[in-house]
């Protein structure tokens, strides 16, 4: 048994070292090699935001949007797909919302606080937040609200992430990050710990610790809201440059946290993860297309896509050594289910299950240690669903679609 384990161990860690890297440029169709966003939608399409409009590509067949569709700007700068299966674009003449069939235009004139747009984020009640240059500018789907300073730091909103209990964290270009309840607003910056007051971006993992991309690195603020640690080595700079400034954030279905690093004045970057104990990065010399990374998103079967001003390269799915072995073990059926999943695993008790709906909200959670469980889905939207099955030793991510 032991030999069969080790074997199953090498071949994972060849596995590990052997992922493909297939690089995407305007010989392959995209509109233009300079990519300055990537969204992924509901369907796995990947959507790429350049110079000349926005282009959805099904693996197989590139579509563009411009202008002439109804865009607002063909110079766009953030992409984010919607749990609604809607396409939000944002431009420096307002954001764009696109249903599938209908474009419609949102600036300063109708509702928007600015029409510089840095980012686009949707909570877990399906609510846009969209960061200007001035602020954050909110919208239900039929009103708006915007806030701007005094709450907020004056330089506007890089990106909003939301938290367990639903509390948004806004990141500043200058003045570090805040914490809004519904009802308080906070500040963090490097007098409480942050690494810079620059920060690029913000993500909340499923343990509501704080990953703040800054332009020194990455600081991790803890749960509580206490104290911070700091990454500023996860891409191996050529020395005396040991900083990693933070384009982006995202975290696959392992929990493993993704980060994008470039450095303007010495055209260097590339991509690195976090797993669990220490960081892997990949630059030129792997196959990207390109060092001047722009933006980054995981897709459902967890590869990684990377927009650059060279092109795009995508970084097939790297398992999880630890989880790999295990996953075997646990049954989850049935997948699609409609009213009722069957959760087991026969060697020993499940420790802890929890699911997430697409948008990272905790709508499932169950700490009975049992090698049985019984999962009542009959009143879940339908959608995927993301499934954290917690053993001893890992957590093992499961997807599940509800129909």
């Amino acid at each position: 048994m032991k030999k069969i384990l080790l074997l199953i161990m090498s071949v994972i860690a060849l596995q590990l070292n052997a992922q493909t890297i297939t690089n995407y440029t305007t010989a392959d169709g995209l509109l233009s090699d300079f990519v300055e966003c990537v969204a992924v939608d509901l369907n796995d399409n990947i959507w790429f935001g350049t110079s000349f409009g926005i282009q959805k590509f099904n693996y197989v067949n590139w579509t563009a949007y411009t202008t002439a569709d109804g865009l607002v700007n063909d110079n766009v700068k953030v992409i984010t797909s919607a749990s609604n299966g809607d396409i939000w674009v944002g431009t420096d003449f307002g954001a764009s919302n696109f249903d599938g069939a209908n474009w419609l235009t949102y600036d300063n004139t109708s509702g928007l606080n600015s029409n510089q747009v840095k980012s686009i984020d949707e909570d877990a009640n399906g609510g846009i937040w969209i960061g200007t240059n001035l602020g954050v500018s909110y919208f239900d789907g039929t009103t708006w609200t915007s806030y701007s300073s005094p709450d907020l730091h004056w330089s506007g909103v890089n990106a909003t992430a939301f938290d367990s209990n639903g509390d948004k964290w806004f990141a500043s270009p200058l003045g570090g990050i805040t914490h809004f309840d519904g009802t308080t607003f906070t500040p963090y910056d490097t007098s409480n710990g942050l690494l810079s007051q620059f920060v690029t971006d913000i993500l909340v993992d499923n343990n509501d610790n704080k990953w703040v991309g800054t332009s020194s690195g990455m600081s991790v603020l803890d749960a509580s809201n206490t104290s911070f640690t700091q990454h500023t080595r996860m891409y191996i700079m050529p020395l005396p440059d040991t900083l990693n400034p933070v384009v982006d954030i995202a975290m696959d279905s392992y929990g493993r946290i993704w980060t994008a690093i470039y450095v303007g004045y010495l055209a260097e970057g590339g991509i690195a993860y976090w797993d669990g104990s220490q960081w892997e990065d990949f630059h030129v010399s792997d196959g990207l297309v390109g060092p001047n990374v722009r933006g980054l998103v995981i897709d459902s079967d967890d590869n990684v896509w990377l927009a650059t001003s060279t092109g795009v390269s995508k970084i097939s799915a790297i398992p999880s050594a630890v989880v790999a072995t295990e996953i075997a073990t646990f049954n989850l059926f049935p997948n699609p289910s409609n009213d009722v999943l069957y959760l087991n695993n026969g060697t020993q008790n499940i420790q802890q299950v929890k699911m997430y709906n697409n948008l990272g909200a905790l709508v499932y959670l169950n700490d009975n240690k049992k090698q049985q469980y019984k999962i009542d889905v009959s009143s879940f939207s339908k959608g995927l669903y993301y499934v954290n099955i917690h053993s001893f030793d890992a957590i093992i991510p499961k997807k599940i679609v509800v129909n």
